[in-house]
């Protein structure tokens, strides 16, 4: 979707918005690392992400990467950056065509930087002089097909004597077809609003974003304000001034100095907030909590799981609870499909899943992991990180590169135990009898509407714990289970591959949605990648080690199991009542 027609219709309802920019990282650690933050940054409401642009090597290939499976894999619109100094036309087209064939429907047109820290612009080195040259390119060979972005700088690019000339060039590109701007960073709230007030005088109708950009440490804020050349009142100077060494303190007046910023820019009119990042979080998330700005449910989650923005999944409202922590891994294996399940699951024996070619990865470097899980010596060791983890005292697991859903904190108590005992769980959804779609909890979907979820476990279990369970799960009535191995045994108490809803909504004018599903075929296929993440936790240490040797024991000879207690209307604590007395606690002192 065009960014300019989201843009309007906030701006229509007079709605404040925001959006967040980020840098491709040098390596493939760090790109890992950005997806999980983009993923988190998603849940904070973003109309929009973009990602900056570099010619040369993997660093345009890794913008249009990033910006595609933004919008594929965690539903967020992007907006991809491209600048046109120092290319041609072939270059040019070859990257938008690339664009255009991934979905990508929206560009920063930019002019970029001129090499070697020249000024003047040498035609032998390339057909674009300016960025109004990259806007009209785009505008004449791909017509309507782009929303166009561009750059706007309230205190002048070179500049304050260049600001008239550079409105003149703003009202310019406007003229050869660009839809709306986004400014240059920016600490003179005043000059700003006189900046926007002058455009508007010059014919400049397109709605104008301002970047911000929360103070970080006092040596990078300092560098970046005299590289961009960049006003910041003296009494910003005045209150870093004494704190200039404290890097916490410095954080904690960025944000304070941006919520005031956008407090005054709302004060004069202004309703759409760019933020750049730096490929950081806090800092954002804190300055849109402390101005207020917190999304609607219903504008954050309109399913469960993050929609696809892919043409060809559109209207996909189904998907198996396995991979509810891996929505990547799911779309890469499912990318083949021709169709995707709409209002039900239907069959997924065909189209079959893509295989998993590459194996799985800890999203840690050999470092952070040992810092982490340290070195595993016994079961003991493995099942207290477990429980660590559903205690909110470790952040990630090879299954989880992020901690506990929200809603898992109604379980969470329950969750340690049941780990302590030997059931490591790697998925978990407490029950939920009709909570009003707009809970912040349990909440999803449209307004007015009200969601139910069956209690459901997911975890490994050895196998002589495992026998017991089944015995008592078998005896069960409204209890169902899937019991698999790494060689593929599998055990069941269900009669039929039929999928079974555990989540589902009820929103008035609408058919019932049943978006989260378990089904049998599904569960064979995320087995594979969830064994897998034993050897990849194993890989972190020498093969010879006894730590590896543990953990690949883990993956031959234990069983992965879901659990779904059918009768909703339970309590969340009544799945747990199952593993009561089974397994072998941890010692007194390892909980």
């Amino acid at each position: 979707m065009k960014l300019i027609d989201k843009v309007n219709k906030a701006l229509e309802d007079d709605r404040c918005f925001w959006s967040f920019e980020y840098f491709p990282p040098k390596t493939q650690q760090g790109v890992m690392n950005l997806y999980d933050r983009i993923e988190r940054m998603c849940k904070l409401g973003p109309l929009f992400i973009d990602v900056t642009w570099r010619w040369g090597g993997r660093s345009s290939d890794l913008t249009l990467e990033l910006c595609s499976n933004s919008q594929t894999v965690y539903g967020v619109e992007a907006n991809m950056h491209m600048t046109c100094t120092n290319t041609n036309f072939e270059l040019i087209k070859s990257a938008l065509d690339k664009a255009k064939d991934q979905g990508v429907q929206n560009i920063l047109a930019l002019r970029g930087d001129l090499p070697d820290n020249s000024v003047e612009f040498d035609p032998s080195v390339g057909e674009f002089k300016y960025a109004t040259d990259l806007v009209r390119y785009i505008r004449q060979s791909y017509g309507d097909y782009f929303c166009i972005s561009v750059a706007g700088y309230p205190e002048g690019c070179l500049g304050p004597e260049d600001i008239d000339r550079d409105i003149e060039y703003l009202k310019a590109k406007q003229d050869e077809g660009a839809n709306m701007v986004v400014t240059q960073l920016f600490y003179d709230v005043d000059n700003f609003l006189v900046w926007v007030d002058k455009c508007r005088k010059a014919g400049i109708t397109m709605p104008i974003l301002p970047g911000i950009m929360p103070i970080q440490n006092y040596g990078g804020f300092k560098r970046m304000t005299d590289l961009c050349r960049i006003k910041v009142p003296q009494e910003i100077w005045d209150r870093l001034e004494p704190i200039k060494d404290d890097d916490q303190a410095i954080k904690d007046y960025g944000i304070e100095v941006a919520a005031q910023m956008i407090r005054q820019m709302q004060a004069g009119g202004i309703r759409g907030f760019h933020f750049y990042t730096i490929n950081l979080e806090r800092s954002t998330r804190l300055v849109l909590e402390r101005v207020g700005l917190v999304p609607a449910v219903s504008e954050v989650r309109p399913l469960p799981w993050n929609p696809s923005l892919s043409e060809k999944r559109a209207g996909e409202n189904v998907r198996p609870i396995f991979w509810r922590n891996h929505a990547r891994s799911y779309i890469k294996r499912t990318e083949l499909w021709d169709e995707f399940p709409n209002g039900r699951w239907g069959d997924a024996r065909s189209p079959a899943y893509g295989e998993l070619v590459h194996g799985v990865q800890v999203r840690l470097s050999t470092e952070q992991a040992v810092q982490r899980w340290g070195t595993p010596a016994s079961a003991d060791d493995v099942k207290e990180l477990f429980v660590r983890f559903c205690r909110g005292q470790l952040d990630t697991l090879p299954w989880s590169d992020t901690p506990l859903q929200p809603e898992s904190a109604l379980i969470q108590t329950r969750l340690a135990e049941i780990n302590s005992r030997g059931f490591l769980t790697i998925n978990s959804q407490p029950s939920c009898n009709g909570a009003a779609s707009t809970d912040k909890m349990h909440g999803w979907g449209p307004p007015n509407g009200f969601v139910y979820k069956k209690a459901y476990l997911e975890f490994f279990v050895s196998p002589s714990a495992m026998k017991d369970l089944l015995a008592r799960l078998d005896t069960e009535p409204t209890v169902t289970y899937h019991a698999v191995n790494k060689a593929g045994k599998l055990l069941t108490n269900c009669s039929e591959d039929s999928a079974n809803a555990v989540t589902w909504g009820v929103f008035p004018s609408k058919e019932i949605l049943q978006p989260t599903i378990v089904e049998r075929v599904s569960f064979l296929a995320w087995k594979d990648e969830a064994f897998d993440f034993w050897n990849a936790w194993a890989r972190v240490y020498d093969s010879a080690s006894p730590a590896a040797a543990l953990l690949r024991a883990f993956s031959d000879e234990w069983y992965l199991v879901n659990v779904v207690e059918n009768n909703f209307q339970k309590d969340s604590a009544s799945i747990f009542e199952l593993f009561d007395g089974l397994g072998q606690p941890l010692p007194e002192k390892a909980q």
